[in-house]
């Protein structure tokens, strides 16, 4: 069976198709700038190795991206289906499932509007997605479709993990809690571990780190999720490319009063404007940028690296302690998979668990690595995530 996955955000679509039998990807590109002047898609028969191919088209919103990604995918030259009755099913990513969603479920009227009423905790992300999933049915009527949640690998946290320290009614009336996200990432990179190292997943305490732009923590034991870094809404936990992570809430209010700004303007700025960014003296978001500084010897693109390796090793510690020990730290994501450098960075404060570093294994450029030495009390993995071939495993087992 051949699974669509489709990830909308709100001016852009990416897209996969993935034969789920070999799990062999087929096709993959993006529309950008949907909505906007300069709209254009890019997309690659991964069958031919033809390369990418880039057409600016106007894309009025998103069904006619959709559009545009079912004509590419049965053009006759380049296309890798006859017609849209190959696609067996289509798999769709939602950011935030509340309470409602612990597992991904086949879509209905009924899950459609459960996802529109926790739209209020993720307000950039859900109303596209579901303009998304809108799309696809007005294109494709009889074709199933499979809602897989961000949120939903994390549904198996304790009470003590994911309750916040505020008056019960918060939580009772406005569901108030820590959530996390990158759940697909986090539950593929876990299980790959766990092959990688060729062992039960049931029986390892696994610690993910997913470091891009957005970045997280995730604690695995048993086989579950038992704690995450962020929190009700991405902005919590880990310093990131321009969120700031971790921080004194009082902060909101002070610099509110100090600068005329409304809470929700600060919360911007949090979310926008902060992070390796801020601390970089506005150098840069992108670590490719800030090794190069640090190499250079800019103090402060040298703080926002220190300060963003702390915290992962922090949340690492934390997490260490909250399972009792660790068998697996698994690196992942943009700076997780391909900054050395920053993997080096956070390995240097976890001597004291026995994790030994190969910097020759480090330094080398592959979809899974070990780069811990093998005398190392902890092993520890680059390993590529592929949330787009979890979307389509989690969507051909509810679907075949």
């Amino acid at each position: 069976m051949n699974i669509l996955v489709i990830n909308c955000g709100s001016s852009s679509l990416k897209f996969q198709v993935i034969d789920a039998e070999t799990e062999k990807l087929l096709a993959k590109g993006l529309c950008e700038r949907i909505g906007m002047d300069g709209a254009s898609i890019t997309y690659e028969n991964k069958v031919s190795n033809s390369g990418k191919e880039v057409n600016e088209t106007p894309m009025p919103d998103h069904k006619k991206a959709v559009s545009l990604v079912l004509e590419a995918l049965t053009n006759e030259k380049t296309g890798v289906i006859g017609s849209l009755d190959e696609i067996g099913a289509v798999g769709h990513r939602i950011v935030h499932g509340g309470e409602k969603f612990t597992s991904s479920v086949i879509i209905t009227d009924d899950v459609i509007e459960a996802i529109k009423e926790v739209s209020d905790l993720a307000p950039l992300h859900n109303p596209a997605n579901l303009i998304g999933i809108d799309a696809c049915k007005a294109l494709m009527p009889g074709t199933p479709m499979v809602a897989v949640f961000d949120t939903a690998f994390h549904q198996t946290m304790p009470e003590k993990a994911y309750m916040y320290a505020v008056p019960l009614s918060y939580y009772k009336d406005y569901k108030v809690r820590r959530y996390g996200f990158h759940g697909t990432s986090h539950s593929y990179v876990s299980k790959k571990a766990a092959e990688i190292a060729g062992k039960p997943y049931e029986s390892l305490k696994t610690i993910v780190c997913h470091l891009g732009n957005g970045a997280s923590v995730s604690a695995v034991c048993g086989g579950k999720c038992v704690d995450t870094s962020m929190g009700l809404t991405p902005l919590e936990g880990l310093i990131m490319g321009t969120r700031s992570g971790d921080l004194d809430p009082a902060i909101v209010e002070f610099i509110a009063g100090k600068e005329g700004k409304t809470a929700a303007e600060v919360v911007s700025v949090l979310n926008k404007k902060s992070g390796v960014f801020a601390l970089s003296n506005e150098l840069s978001s992108d670590f490719r940028d800030l090794e190069k500084g640090c190499n250079n010897g800019d103090h402060y693109a040298q703080l926002a690296v220190d300060a963003f390796a702390y915290r992962v090793a922090k949340y690492i510690g934390a997490y260490t302690a909250a399972m009792n020990g660790v068998d697996v730290i698994a690196f992942t994501a943009g700076i997780g998979e391909n900054s050395p450098f920053v993997r080096e960075k956070v390995l240097g404060y976890l001597g004291y668990l026995g994790i030994k570093l190969d910097k020759e294994e480090n330094e080398k450029r592959a979809d899974v690595l070990r780069i811990s030495t093998k005398d190392s009390a902890v092993a520890v993995y680059s390993i590529a995530t592929n949330e787009e071939l979890a979307i389509a495993r989690e969507t051909y087992a509810l679907t075949k």
